[in-house]
């Protein structure tokens, strides 16, 4: 509006001081009156189109300004969020390494496969007692897995520290006591138990849950004076493995 307040009166003032105004005669100057305010008429109309396309342009700038402000806050929020990504991608690598190590911990404590099972006799019948070696020795293997008994001392030797479940059963005639000892480190545990009775034939078991180091020896060993029978159906027998180790 200021532009345009000040540019009509000098057209007016142009167009008014016209050569040989006050010499003219009356339908002269009407018509010359015409013709200014056809010209000045047409300069408002391009003076309003000129404000028009500066209300316009202001407009614009807003407009821009308005998206430059958005496009900003939009970088921001950009660059947040690609932070807080590599922190997640942080985490989630520490989080995977713990994983990682949690299995090959896993693996490394996973329980070994210790476990075996024996009668006396590997052939033919076998009576053992009474003797000075009581020491049971199991020759028929069924079983054997991490190689932890001995068929050739009777001897099972811890290859871990655990928990391990052992049982055992005896079986004998009357003309002799029939049973034996279950040894850890050769200190009795348990036992089968049944002197010479009139009945024909004795059997029994028992069985233990015991806590072992590496290296402990477990075996099974006769009563004094006590005699067991086998055969290949299996009477006298000895087992174990391992719960878990500790």
């Amino acid at each position: 509006m200021e532009f345009r307040g000040l540019i009509l009166p000098t057209l007016l003032g142009l167009v008014l001081v016209g050569p040989g105004f006050g010499q003219r005669g009356d339908a002269d100057i009407s018509e010359w009156m015409n013709a200014k305010e056809k010209v000045i008429k047409n300069l408002e109309d391009k003076l309003g189109n000129v404000e028009q396309c500066k209300n316009d342009v202001e407009a614009l700038d807003s407009r821009l300004n308005a998206t430059v402000d958005e496009l900003t806050r939009q970088r921001a929020e950009t660059d947040k969020l690609k932070t807080e990504n590599e922190d997640l991608k942080i985490r989630l690598d520490a989080t995977e390494k713990q994983i990682d190590e949690l299995k090959q911990n896993i693996s490394a404590k996973a329980a070994p496969q210790i476990a075996f099972s024996a009668s006396l006799a590997s052939f033919g019948e076998i009576y053992k007692g009474p003797c000075t070696d009581r020491t049971l020795i199991f020759k028929r293997v069924f079983s054997n897995i991490g190689n932890g008994y001995n068929s050739n001392t009777g001897v099972f030797t811890a290859p871990v520290s655990g928990l391990y479940y052992f049982t055992f059963a005896t079986y004998g005639y009357n003309t002799h006591t029939v049973g034996a000892i279950l040894t850890k480190n050769d200190v009795l545990q348990i036992s089968t138990y049944d002197s010479p009775t009139a009945d024909g034939s004795d059997s029994s078991s028992n069985a233990a849950v015991l806590q072992l180091a590496a290296g402990d020896e477990v075996h099974v060993q006769l009563w004094e004076n006590g005699r067991v029978f086998d055969n290949l159906n299996g009477h006298t027998t000895f087992s174990g493995f391992l719960l878990f180790p500790v």
